[in-house]
């Protein structure tokens, strides 16, 4: 007995060696970057918003100029990083892209994002509604000039944003169209007001001076109001010349729902919007065919002749060479 308790106390002691001895050894490690955060002080809203950019691949040693992606709820703990990392595989595909994306922080979605409501019972639900003309203006005085006077950014501007921020994406796009080139409203919060904004497009509606927007439109399951709000606009922006308005429209009502359908529809936006040519890879490689063999190793170049042959000589021309053909205009 008394050599178990002994066996025990050293046990005991021995411990917080063999802790410290299993301690793993240092690895080199570094942060995990993604784009650049900057701190925008803003007049328009009397406060400081997190602006966050990702620029593409290659961007510090090329000249070119790219389109812009705005994109709201934008702030690093808000949609900013996985709509990045859909840009960064662009980068890493060569399939769509490149972009900038810019990230747009909210604070208060329900002020900012929304128009007033005229519906009495949404007044009431929502008192703090009705900020979206005063953020467009941030958007417009503020944040493009930032990008575009630091940033080689190209002549389309697009807007993205999904639910409250796709139902500002929709609202933008009806009252102030002219501000982006191209849209993307991910089953926007069409159901806002009790739908009373698109009861007479036809008439409230300023999209007379639009040309060759674009409009990418999504929706999960969410059904009720809120669909019937999406086929409404769908309804008036089918019914537009062809040269104002292009729009796809995406449902993945079978297989998303509102918390689910954001990623995979803006990965089908931005391929749409910005598609990139054929990827020619030389043919399917052998090892995809069923019994196929690996190609036989390519021959070695012809040795040049030994030095004690003599060049072969030119025959003298039968006639004067031809003169230059214009190259075809």
């Amino acid at each position: 007995m008394k050599i178990m308790h002994m066996a025990l106390a050293a046990g005991l002691f021995l411990s917080p060696l063999r802790a410290a001895a299993a301690e793993p050894a240092p690895v080199a490690s570094r942060p995990i970057e993604i784009g650049t955060s900057y701190s925008l002080p803003s007049a328009v809203l009397g406060d400081t918003r997190e602006v966050n950019v990702w620029l593409p691949t290659g961007y510090a040693a090329s000249h070119d100029r790219y389109p812009v992606v705005y994109l709201l709820d934008g702030a690093l703990d808000q949609d900013f990083q996985h709509i990045a990392g859909l840009a960064n595989l662009a980068s890493l595909s060569w399939t769509y892209g490149p972009m900038i994306v810019v990230g747009v922080q909210t604070r208060n979605r329900r002020a900012e994002l929304t128009s007033r409501p005229t519906d009495p019972r949404y007044l009431s639900a929502f008192p703090e509604s009705g900020g979206a003309d005063r953020f467009r203006r941030f958007l417009r005085q503020e944040v493009i000039p930032f990008v575009e006077a630091r940033f080689r950014t190209g002549e389309r501007r697009a807007i993205m944003g999904e639910s409250l921020a796709g139902l500002f994406v929709v609202d933008t796009l009806l009252n102030d169209p002219a501000l982006f080139a191209d849209y993307v409203a991910i089953s926007p919060s069409l159901w806002w007001d009790d739908r009373r904004p698109l009861a007479h497009l036809d008439r409230t509606a300023r999209v007379k001076g639009l040309a060759k927007a674009r409009l990418y439109l999504a929706v999960g399951d969410e059904g009720g109001t809120m669909q019937d709000g999406i086929d409404r606009l769908r309804t008036f922006l089918e019914s537009q010349p062809a040269d104002r308005v292009t729009l796809r429209y995406d449902d993945f009502s079978k297989s998303a729902s509102h918390a689910t359908v954001y990623h995979h529809a803006a990965e089908d936006a931005l391929r749409w919007l910005y598609p990139a040519p054929p990827y020619e890879g030389g043919g399917t490689p052998w090892f995809m065919i069923e019994g196929a063999q690996p190609p036989p190793p390519s021959s070695p170049p012809p040795s040049s002749p030994p030095p004690s042959s003599p060049p072969p000589s030119s025959p003298p021309p039968s006639s004067p060479p031809p003169s230059p053909t214009t190259p075809a205009g």
